[in-house]
Order: C-alpha cells, then sequence, then structure tokens
C-alpha cells in the first residue's frame, strides 16, 4: 500500500481528500444510510480507523440530530503491540489527527466524536446497542480485526449494518481471515460485497438484500453477480463506469467562487487613434543615403545632379 504524504491544502471536492473509498462504495454508503433513513431507523454512527477522512467525511452528511457519530484511530499516537506500530509506521506515517480534523472541518461545521486510540477503546465508549452503521476500517491485523467485528457484533442495534474493509485485498489476509470466520462461525450474514467491502448484518439480510438487487437491476453501470455458498446468498457488485453520487462541495471551494461583477455604466467611447503619418518618399531616400559609405553617396549625389543638368 502506497503512503500518501501530508498535504496542507484545503480540500474543495471530496475527491481531493486522500484516502481509498470507490465510487461503488460511495454508492452504496448512500444507499444503506438513505434506506435507513426512509424506514426511520434510528441509530448512532460509528467509523473505527478514518485515515485522512475520506470515508468519515461522507458518512458524516448522514448524521442526523439526537444521534452521535464517532471515529476512532490512531492517528500519530502508539500502537498497542510491536506489529500494529509496524503497519502504522510503514502505511500511515503521514496520518495526524490535526490533518483528519481539518479535512473534516472542510465539509462540516462540527467534528463527530473523535476517540484518539487503538480500537480495542471503542467498546467502552460507545453504548451497546446503540449504532445502526458502523464502518471498519482500520488494522489488517487478525487479531485487531477479530476484536473489531465483536465489538461491532455487541454495538450494533438488531438489523444495523456493518462494512468491513479489505476483507479480499492480497495484502490483508488477516482481514480475510477474521471476515469469513465471522460469516462461518460468528453470526455475521453477507449482504452484498463491492470490490474492496463487505456489507453485513446479524439480522436478517433477506428483506434489505431483495431490494438492493432491485436497484441494481434497473441500472446499466453496476455489474451484478449472486452465488450460493455455505447456505448464504452472495451478492457480488462491481462498477461498470459508474459516477459517484452527488457530494457538496467543501466550505473552501464555495468562498473561492467568483462574486459577481457589478454592473457599470460603460464609460464613453476612446477616440480613435489615428495612424502615423507616413514618411515621405524623399525623406526616406535622405536618410538612406545618409547611412551609405561617403564614397557610394558622392557617387549617388553626382548622378542625382546629372540629371538634373539642362541638356544643351
Amino acid at each position: 500500500m502506497a503512503t500518501i504524504q501530508e498535504t496542507t491544502q484545503q480540500p474543495h471536492r471530496l475527491d481531493d481528500v486522500p484516502g481509498w473509498f470507490p465510487v461503488l462504495d460511495q454508492l452504496l454508503f448512500d444507499w444503506f444510510l438513505n434506506r435507513q433513513e426512509t424506514t426511520e431507523m434510528r441509530g448512532d454512527l460509528l467509523e473505527v480507523g478514518v485515515y485522512m477522512g475520506k470515508s468519515a467525511i461522507f458518512v458524516g452528511r448522514h448524521q442526523r440530530p439526537g444521534e452521535r457519530y464517532t471515529v476512532c484511530d490512531l492517528f500519530e499516537g502508539d500502537a498497542p503491540d510491536d506489529a500494529n506500530q509496524a503497519e502504522s509506521t510503514k502505511s500511515y506515517s503521514a496520518l495526524t489527527r490535526r490533518v483528519f480534523e481539518e479535512n473534516y472541518l472542510s465539509f462540516h461545521d462540527e467534528l463527530p466524536r473523535v476517540l484518539q486510540g487503538p480500537s480495542s477503546v471503542v467498546p467502552g465508549e460507545v453504548e451497546p446497542r446503540s449504532c445502526r452503521f458502523v464502518h471498519i476500517d482500520a488494522s489488517h491485523l487478525y487479531e485487531h480485526v477479530h476484536g473489531d467485528i465483536g465489538a461491532a457484533r455487541d454495538l450494533l442495534l438488531p438489523d444495523g449494518i456493518v462494512v468491513l474493509d479489505d476483507f479480499r485485498s492480497e495484502h490483508t489476509p488477516g482481514v480475510s481471515i477474521a471476515t469469513w470466520e465471522a460469516v462461518l462461525n460468528r453470526g455475521l450474514r453477507p449482504i452484498c460485497l463491492s470490490t474492496q467491502k463487505l456489507y453485513g448484518t446479524w439480522g436478517d439480510p433477506e428483506p434489505i438484500q431483495q431490494e438492493l438487487l432491485a436497484m441494481v437491476r434497473e441500472r446499466s453501470d453496476c455489474h451484478l453477480s449472486v452465488q450460493e455458498a455455505a447456505g448464504h446468498r452472495i451478492v457480488r457488485l462491481k462498477s461498470k463506469g459508474m459516477r459517484a453520487p452527488e457530494f457538496p462541495a467543501s466550505k473552501h471551494a464555495k468562498a473561492a467562487q467568483p462574486q459577481p461583477v457589478p454592473q457599470e455604466t460603460p464609460a464613453s467611447a476612446p477616440a480613435p487613434v489615428r495612424p502615423a503619418p507616413r514618411r515621405s518618399a524623399s525623406r526616406v531616400r535622405r536618410v538612406a543615403v545618409d547611412l551609405l559609405p561617403p564614397v557610394v553617396t558622392r557617387a549617388i549625389r553626382n548622378a542625382r545632379a546629372a540629371r538634373r543638368r539642362p541638356v544643351g
């Protein structure tokens, strides 16, 4: 995974924020969260592992009055063990809490509740059965992901949604093992898979899967595959030139928009510029003669005098 260097440039669009949040996942986040709001499901929001804030900014748009939004990350803090510290140093050395907060406040008026520390602090800070949506994108080490999934199960409402990032990336086998172990042995039920993320629930996935399939089948920009595995219906989705959902520009972009120029009474037309007078041919010839060598100049003048001398 490439390390993205810290930047002080203020983001104007969501794509200006460094991070990994594909268009398909933006669509799915929007769809799941909007569905919860349409069905009047209330609950808190949680993101574990925020990096520079790209997905956190997106989720924050769905926080409603009375709901709490909590994010957790090590930022520049110390990891709980050597393996996690090595992972953090290698891939997230540019991450600081200040950068995250500045990026978030470029799009929102208030910060979410920020927990700075390992994901193990989350269960002690978030009420059990309080969350409707949990996004886990923290450590890729099996032990930590196993714990994060267990925490999500305890924190989610009965039909809440958990999203697990990097569940099948080649560089994150720990996430893959912890994810499928949860599906096979810990009651997690997949709703759908994107290229990077597994969307699941500990509730009944059938109603939401049916609505999701109906939505996707009406689109021409999303490839759909449905398979059965170990008693689970696996819905696989892949973008086909999909465009990101609308997202408001940052406050910096709004401030940078050009202001209308006040109308002014048009001034009187300026006087036409007259062309410079042309020099006469005789004057030009005189100047040319003056610039020639003396011998040539005398010859030309003698020739002229001879032409003016009367014949007879």
